[in-house]
């Protein structure tokens, strides 16, 4: 099923707009050059919260970007002719606050045109003054005379004094329409993506395919144990946590000794497979500034802190001084979307219909994940930092050329977790679970042994999303063709997806992998060259074992 062309119109977000700097004027003569002092990280979710909350009151203001910020373009024309689909879009996704913003747009806009109206007779009347002040003799046809009534026979004293009363009458306009221009973004900013029609409305995914036979698909009622990575790794001597709370807290880990290789294997086959099937590898950096996570859509929602961003804190002299604020990347999709920030692509040439620029990351990847502390998410399924392997994709302005590279992601996917013997579930996600960037979205889950009492044993181990020109638009990053000239749609299409994020599915070949009869646990045939040829991980002599795992 295809998109319509009203549903394949763009839109973008808030948070880029949500820090005021002041400005720093650089001297011009330096004599040495000032690294940044960092004071510290914090968790920039709860700074984003404050701001959203500040910023989410019948008129939230757009606050100054840093001056090197990609100034987003946003469809606002689209928004008020449509206010309605847009509306109803919001509800879909269950941003209820920014169901409003569309009518809000509109309002603000009828506004700001009178204004406008306000502003040009002002103007008129400064002119017809100016003309009697600099010519008196050239207001003399009857219709200058109708429109300078009441100034014609003024003094020049009081001609002066009338013309400064309009410059400052026209300086509060001007500041008003600025505002209200402000607030426009500002609201269109935080308007979600429109939402492809393969989204399921509502909070229940559609499952798409299965991969792989269930290894128990009817509970058993022997006294098999089906025991978690936790455990299973404490027994091995693979994980420890208890260290790691110690040197970091909640939330990291230590890899010991076969799980450590593991971790490599995994990257490698990974990389392996999508170098091969034609991604160009790239090693990216692991802090970003803010304002680019922010323009790819990484932001708090109020009922998810799966999103929720570490910030580095800054000295009050950097403040100060205005520099932007760095961010740990949370995933590799920011700094890769990053590197083409305001830039101008070429068509042909970079990218094409038919040829995509496709990049694969690997890169430490870091979140908050605040408030998810639980049951749920002991050992390696939620944590603060861990290694993902990422695809992401700059596509031509269509969204078949878009599908074409998020259905080769889906595919890349499921091959990998076919070929490491993991039992997934492939969904098409619900509107309830869409990112604000995301126009359609496939999550691949795997089946945890240790999970079976919550979600029947699925958890997460992919996802793939399509972004339109969401992110585009708001990096500023624009396509032109051979005339020089931006080509039709002028903002190409952003697509990403997980290839291997590395401490879920070490977790699940963990659990499925475990024989509870030789206390070992198998490797993945295809693994198996980046781990020596060793087919099974055993326990470990006494000197390396009693590692504790601590949770």
């Amino acid at each position: 099923m295809r998109l319509s062309r009203l549903a394949m119109r763009p839109y973008t977000c808030l948070q880029c707009l949500t820090r005021t700097r002041p400005v720093f004027r650089r001297p011009t003569t330096t004599t040495s050059i000032q690294t940044p002092r960092i004071a510290s990280l914090h968790n920039s979710s709860r700074f984003l919260q404050q701001q959203q909350q500040q910023q989410s009151s019948d008129s939230p203001a757009a606050a100054s970007r840093p001056s090197i910020a990609p100034k987003p373009v946003v469809d606002i024309k689209h928004i008020r002719q449509n206010p309605d689909l847009y509306a109803q879009n919001c509800i879909d996704r269950n941003y209820h606050q920014q169901a409003s913003y569309p009518q809000r747009i509109n309002d603000l806009h009828a506004q700001w045109q009178a204004k406008q109206r306000e502003a040009r007779s002002l103007r008129e009347r400064s002119n017809i003054l100016r003309r009697q002040l600099t010519d008196p003799g050239s207001i003399r046809d009857e219709n200058a005379d109708t429109i300078a009534a009441g100034t014609k026979f003024l003094t020049r004293d009081e001609l002066i004094a009338e013309a400064r009363k309009l410059k400052s009458l026209l300086s509060t306009i001007e500041a008003e329409e600025t505002r209200i221009l402000s607030e426009i973004e500002s609201l269109a900013l935080a308007i979600p993506n429109l939402t492809s029609e393969e989204s399921p409305r509502g909070p229940e995914p559609k499952l798409l395919s299965l991969i792989n036979e269930h290894p128990e698909p009817v509970p058993s009622a022997s006294d098999r144990v089906w025991r978690s990575h936790v455990h299973i790794g404490n027994e091995l001597g693979l994980l420890d946590f208890a260290s790691a709370g110690t040197t970091s807290g909640w939330g990291w880990y230590f890899l010991l000794d076969e799980a450590a290789q593991l971790e490599q294997a995994l990257i490698a086959y990974a990389l392996d497979l999508a170098v091969r099937s034609g991604w160009r590898q790239v090693s990216p950096p692991s802090m970003v500034y803010s304002h680019i996570a922010s323009a790819c859509g990484f932001q708090p929602r109020d009922q998810n802190g799966e999103t929720q961003i570490y910030a580095l804190a800054q000295s009050a002299d950097d403040a100060a001084r205005g520099k932007p604020e760095l961010s740990m990347a949370g995933t590799s999709e920011i700094p890769l979307a990053g590197m083409h920030a305001s830039k101008m692509l070429l068509c042909p040439g970079d990218i094409s219909e038919f040829s995509p620029l496709k990049y694969v990351a690997v890169s430490r990847c870091y979140r908050a994940e605040a408030g998810s502390r639980g049951l749920e998410t002991k050992g390696l399924y939620r944590v603060h930092e861990f290694t993902k392997v990422e695809l992401f994709g700059w596509t031509y302005p269509s969204l078949d050329s878009a599908t074409d590279v998020f259905n080769e992601i889906v595919d890349l996917q499921t091959d990998l977790l076919s070929s490491l013997g993991l039992h997934c579930r492939v969904l098409e996600m619900p509107t309830h679970d869409l990112g604000a960037s995301a126009t359609r979205k496939i999550d691949i889950e795997a089946f945890f042994p240790s999970r079976r009492e919550r979600n029947e044993g699925w958890g997460e181990v992919t996802s793939a999303s399509i972004c339109t020109d969401y992110q585009a638009r708001r990096l500023a990053t624009r396509l032109k063709g051979e005339d020089g000239k931006m080509i039709e749609g002028g903002y190409p299409f952003t697509v990403n997806g997980t290839a291997m994020a590395v401490p879920r599915v070490l977790a699940a070949l963990l659990e499925n992998g475990w024989d509870e009869e030789t206390g070992t646990v198998v490797i993945p045939e295809v693994l198996r060259g980046w781990m020596g040829g060793k087919e099974r991980i055993g326990p470990k002599p006494p000197t390396k074992k009693g590692l504790g795992v601590g949770v």
